[in-house]
């Protein structure tokens, strides 16, 4: 790692302009991470020209909001993703016009791209990811606070506030670190915590309609309709993602929600049954207990439940 992450801070210092994309439909971890290198880098060199672009979240604006920077800043340029497992996925398809490319990710390095890559699987979180490279060089680097209140904000996103099994010593003390630094912990917690009134209607929907098999999976879906039912985009639905998981009996669930076009996009998460690969088999991909999917039709969204189904009862022997 170290010889990657010595790469990495020879490329910062060679560029003066530094682009930094993440992934389309945003976590508070894509941003968190995005921001946080940017900030990072603005503090250490403050004569660089430093980036963040992708699209505007209006929920998650309070982490960092995008610039908005014309094609030919591109040029002579260093981009780097952070949290983006493969390049289709990337927001901003202009980030293979720069100079040099540098994927930063902690998902499993199924789909390598980029001229250098620092993937860490193990790490609960790409913010965790960017903190560890502050730290490798902090007698250079400097960590200001609005850049420790968005990595932050992201280890607490992809660990479900120290949560999920990602979560491990390292983690909390990368976290402790963050709020020595002036990240609020609460104010952060709470922040990613509150939920508007529709979504709070349509979590009380899920819970109502939820399909839960005698093996522990459980599933609903959520077609166009009920969205507009309840006012709510297809990006709002992250937000019901985590419930199922509360209830005591269920393994695995999956969250289908139609899109635009008629096609279902899967959120899939797990408790222990390793779910991937599953995700795999209908154009997906992610972490062993938490990865996405899509589905064609109800036909497809049958299928994933019974392969999920007998992925548990295998679990369970």
């Amino acid at each position: 790692m170290a010889d990657q992450l010595e790469a990495i801070l020879e490329q910062i210092e060679k560029y003066n302009k530094i682009i930094i994309h993440r992934h389309q439909r945003p976590d508070p971890d894509a941003i968190g991470s995005q921001v946080g290198l940017a900030e990072i880098i603005k503090a250490s060199f403050p004569y660089k020209q430093v980036y963040i672009v992708g699209k505007d979240i209006p929920g998650l604006d309070w982490i960092g909001q995008m610039d908005d920077i014309e094609g030919p800043m591109f040029d002579d340029a260093l981009v780097i993703v952070t949290d983006t497992a493969n390049a289709p996925r990337i927001d901003d398809r202009r980030f293979d016009n720069g100079d040099e490319l540098i994927k930063i990710d902690h998902h499993p390095n199924d789909e390598p791209y980029g001229d250098l890559m620092w993937v860490e699987p193990e790490a609960s979180s790409c913010s965790e990811m960017i903190y560890s490279f502050y730290q490798h060089f902090a007698k250079k680097l400097k960590l200001p606070k609005k850049a420790a209140s968005a990595l932050y904000a992201g280890i607490i996103g992809d660990t479900g506030r120290f949560l999920y099994p990602a979560t491990t010593p390292r983690t909390m003390l990368v976290a402790g670190a963050l709020m020595a630094a002036g990240a609020d912990a609460a104010a952060i917690s709470q922040r990613e915590n509150e939920i508007s009134e529709p979504v709070a209607r349509l979590s009380a929907y899920v819970y109502e309609n939820l399909t839960i098999s005698e093996n522990g999976v459980a599933y609903i879906v959520l077609d166009n309709d009920t969205l507009a039912k309840f006012g709510i985009a297809e990006s709002g639905t992250s937000a019901v993602v985590s419930l199922p998981g509360r209830i005591q009996d269920v393994l695995v669930w999956a969250i289908f929600v139609e899109q635009e076009d008629g096609h279902f996009r899967i959120r899939l998460r797990s408790k222990g049954p390793v779910i991937n690969e599953v995700a795999k088999h209908h154009d997906g991909g992610g972490h062993p207990l938490a990865s996405g999917a899509k589905a064609a039709d109800h036909d497809e969204i049958k299928q994933v439940v019974e392969e999920l189904d007998t992925l548990v009862r295998k679990y369970q022997k």
